[in-house]
């Protein structure tokens, strides 16, 4: 069992009272982590606002040698690592390990992309003002707070820690109650790599205990959040003064408009609807299609479905336990909803516990809870629809506005579709999924504000200062 103390203002702290970390996979005590209290919050937050400033006024170049001993250390403990995210959220060992090397890449592109920001400097003379010049650069807005999911507990912690301290924030970092294992692991090699006191501050306890503090603390100055819409929605009201990101959660449509490579948009579909048990929020959630097509689309979903390994993450299986039995119950929920107003099991509708078996549903349509709610689950819906103005219709009708996806050879008809889909992004003959980390990842509606991506996030954890020199 992992016992795990916490990084707060460079010292490595414990609490007599810890939070239980139950593995997904088992039931059993994984591990524990402090339950800290808003006195221990407002400490974190201080430390972080007396550090801010020497860390900002240390050069970009510094700053970068000494994130990149962190960055040595989170890979040379990969296997490590991979194992604590096997264990604390049910995610296949070799998926888990893949999620370590990729965060490791993030963080290069992103000190690499940091350099880059140069700064603007323009002078009055298309406005007729003479003997006048603007230098602007992008400054640090000051003290963050970052708050991660379970579904990609190391890759979406760093991908808002690091490009916050890269560009000089400094930083109180809050993982998911089920990610705090992986959150606290990252703390001791953050400390192990001397990262300055009070410039990365890791806390762990329970939301109903400090959430209100932490983000509504007097040093706080933006806010990052990964995590489900009701809490997005909670903090942006409880926080509305400050500078927020959020990425909530999707209802990703797969509008399918030919049958030329239902082959190849099977397999797409499989993997953007089944990924980690669809614990995504860019999972494809429901396939949209005509009936000609889902007769023949069906058949091959239901063979490739019934070929995924369902079992433990230790013996890599594609389909793994749902990270506790209340988001298993929910998926069960919905599933049910759907056979009761008419929709068709074509494969699955099995579990043990927390586990479900990789389901398929035909039939289902606009009445039903499943058409409309995001599971977070292996279940996905075929709505049948003969009209693509239908289909447009029902894709933009959602609450949701993450992404989408359009399997067409026909490009002038993809492309007319899917500039008419509301959502962050549209994906033409592939899943929809996050990435590649280059790219701006968006979210409308309720599925987001701002915008991510490395570019992107660093440009939101900086604000522009302008130094105007009259001669």
């Amino acid at each position: 069992m992992y016992k795990m103390k916490v990084l707060i203002n460079g010292e490595m702290i414990q609490t007599d009272e810890v939070v239980e970390i139950l593995n997904p996979t088992t039931f059993e005590v994984a591990g524990v982590v402090p339950a800290l209290k808003a006195n221990d919050i407002n400490n974190a937050y201080l430390a972080a606002r007396n550090a801010q400033k020497n860390w900002e006024n240390l050069q970009i170049l510094e700053r970068i040698k000494i994130l990149n001993r962190w960055r040595d250390l989170i890979l040379a403990n990969k296997e490590e690592l991979a194992t604590i995210i096997m264990t604390e959220v049910a995610k296949a060992y070799k998926d888990a390990l893949s999620e370590v090397e990729r965060t490791v890449e993030y963080m290069d592109y992103t000190f690499q992309e940091a350099m880059r920001l140069e700064p603007l400097a323009l002078t009055g003379a298309g406005m007729g003002v003479k003997n006048k010049y603007g230098i602007f650069e992008r400054v640090a807005k000051g003290v963050g707070l970052a708050i991660s999911p379970f579904n990609y507990p190391i890759n979406l912690a760093l991908s808002k820690i690091a490009p916050a301290l890269v560009m000089g924030n400094t930083l109180v970092f809050k993982p998911a109650t089920a990610g705090s294992l992986i959150g606290a692991k990252l703390s001791e090699l953050a400390h192990q790599a001397q990262i300055p006191a009070g410039v990365l501050n890791v806390v762990t306890g329970r939301g109903r205990d400090i959430g209100d503090d932490l983000t509504n603390n007097v040093q706080l100055n933006f806010i990052s959040f990964t995590g489900s819409t009701e809490i997005g929605h909670r903090i942006l009201k409880n926080a509305s003064t400050k500078d927020i990101v959020l990425e909530l959660g999707g209802k990703d449509p797969a509008i399918v408009l030919d049958d030329l490579k239902l082959e190849m948009y099977a397999k797409e579909i499989i993997s953007g609807a089944f990924s980690y048990s669809g614990q995504r929020c860019t999972a494809i959630k429901r396939v949209i299609t005509t009936d000609a097509i889902a007769d023949k689309l069906v058949s091959i979903l239901k063979d490739k479905i019934e070929k995924l390994k369902v079992g433990l993450p230790m013996d890599n299986a594609d389909i793994t336990p749902l990270i506790d039995q209340g988001s298993a119950d929910f998926v069960l929920k919905l599933i049910d909803d759907a056979k009761t107003k008419g929709a068709q099991i074509v494969t699955g509708d099995k579990h043990e516990k927390n586990l479900i078996w990789p389901t398929l549903i035909d039939h289902v349509t606009t009445k039903m809870d499943l058409a409309w709610t995001e599971p977070f689950g292996p279940v996905l819906p075929i709505i049948r629809i003969n009209d693509v103005e239908e289909m447009i219709k029902i894709a933009n009708a959602s609450n949701y506005g993450l992404q989408a996806s359009i399997y067409c050879q026909d490009l002038n008809q993809a492309l007319h579709v899917a500039k008419r889909i509301e959502t962050g992004t549209v994906n033409i003959n592939g899943k929809s999924q996050r990435g590649p980390d280059s790219f701006p990842f968006i979210g409308i509606k309720d599925s987001g504000v701002g915008t991510q991506g490395i570019g992107e996030t660093l440009l939101s954890v900086t604000r522009l200062k302008g130094i105007v020199i009259n001669y």
